[in-house]
């Protein structure tokens, strides 16, 4: 059967060599699979990873649909397993303490499924210290790495837990999952333009770490999937291989870096804005969906930004605590005091950053716009694939989008192009265009 694993494979047997340090790099996960069908394949991959073991195979009542009764009846007889149907998931801290209590008479699990489920089951058995491994049903990129984001009174964190030993994606299933799903997916991908530019520009600011290996990797299929964006939407087996790979690769980037910043950066500060503070207003769409949009819109701020021939002026960090209080509520405000203390610019700061613009501007910028891609490809592709891109296509009251525009940069620790603009003044007229 044909692998669709492409640089994967180099990955997992730690052959690969990034053109920039000449090293080799591998990855945690065992093994991974992207194959047109997984079907009758089931035991021998889990038996390699999980030998000996006593598994429970957990889905949820779609996910059981979709793939997790074929699972559990080619596993059964072949791997010491029981099935557990968990009836309404919930990636909360509540949902991981019901896994953990299933978890008591095993020595793992099988995932199948959702990213709540497979969230869930990532931070379980991490708490357990027991193991997992993964059967996708969607080509999102949370499957590959090694956080779990996970509720905590209705806060969703990102919390560091352990990777799976195999993670295992069927092309054949994954070519039926809803399409929002995988539209969904494809906005989680492209926004490494967004999510790079603004990392590096933290780099070069505020002397972050920065590490380009990810990206090196993501260059590899980044065109063709943009390219094949139509063929995503449509179905077609040989484009989704394609989003799955870059989705795999985008979540392994967290190996490499030891942080989420290489995919998440002011694009997601936006749609964790939208779900810890929409509250009724909230339309119902996932994190994916709300990166994409976000994704737009940090996109048309970076264009317009940076690609300007002269320096923004910089001035001092202005918080605007009645505004905080008035919107997010008194409790919030002193949250985000802390949060913000790594980049807040007082006035010798902003003086010295705008005397570095005025006689560097240009080798600043530049390597950023190397990194960008144009508004209008991302904007195109987007719609080819089928993706929101507005917050009218979210049907999310447009008011509060810009209202997460403008405050999401006070929520995270993060600089971005959302600070970049809010410290230059910019930030109120752009998002009002």
């Amino acid at each position: 059967m044909k692998n669709y694993n492409g640089v994967i494979d180099e990955l997992i047997n730690g052959t690969w060599v990034s053109p920039s340090d000449q090293n080799q790099y591998g990855i945690p996960i065992k093994n991974i699979q992207i194959l047109e069908s997984v079907e009758g394949l089931e035991s021998g991959l889990i038996n390699k990873l999980h030998d000996n073991q006593k598994l429970l195979v957990v889905s949820d009542p779609f996910t059981h649909k979709a793939m997790g009764e074929k699972i559990f009846k080619n596993l059964t007889g072949k791997v010491n397993v029981d099935e557990y149907i968990w009836e309404k998931p919930s990636s909360s801290i509540e949902g991981v303490d019901h896994l953990r209590e299933k978890l008591k008479n095993y020595d793992g699990m099988i995932a199948v499924g959702s990213g709540t489920v497979s969230d869930s089951i990532k931070y379980a058995t991490f708490l357990e210290k027991k193991n997992y491994s993964v059967f996708a049903t969607t080509p999102m990129n949370a499957y590959t790495t090694g956080t779990a984001s996970i509720a905590f009174n209705g806060i969703k964190k990102s919390l560091v837990a352990h990777y799976a030993q195999g993670v295992f994606f069927d092309l054949n299933v994954l070519s039926h999952c809803p399409k929002r799903l995988t539209a969904a997916a494809f906005a989680d991908v492209i926004c490494r333009t967004t999510a790079q530019v603004d990392w590096l520009m933290s780099h070069q600011l505020l002397d972050t770490e920065y590490k380009p290996i990810p990206y090196e990797l993501l260059a590899l299929y980044e065109q063709q999937m943009i390219d094949a964006a139509k063929e995503i939407s449509e179905g077609k087996i040989n484009a989704l291989a394609l989003l799955t790979r870059i989705s795999a690769i985008m979540g392994l980037g967290t190996s490499f870096t030891q942080t989420t910043h290489v995919g998440s950066m002011g694009e997601h500060g936006v749609s964790h804005y939208i779900d810890m503070f929409a509250g009724d207003k909230h339309p119902g769409t996932s994190h994916g969906e709300q990166v994409g949009i976000a994704t737009i819109s940090i996109s048309k701020l970076q264009n317009s930004i940076l690609k300007k021939d002269q320096p923004p002026i910089i001035t001092p960090t202005n918080i605007p605590e009645d505004e905080i209080i008035q919107k997010l509520g008194e409790p919030m405000l002193e949250t985000i005091k802390k949060s913000m203390e790594p980049k807040i610019f007082d006035q010798k700061k902003a003086d010295e950053t705008n005397e570095y613009f005025l006689k560097n501007w240009s080798e600043f910028a530049e390597p950023l716009r190397e990194k960008m891609l144009d508004y209008d490809i991302i904007w195109n592709s987007m719609g080819e694939c089928g993706a929101l891109r507005t917050a009218e296509d979210a049907k999310l009251d447009s008011n509060f989008y810009k209202d997460a525009l403008k405050y999401g940069r006070f929520i995270r620790d993060r600089y971005t192009i959302l600070d970049l603009a809010g410290d230059s003044n910019q930030l109120d007229s752009l998002i009002n265009v």
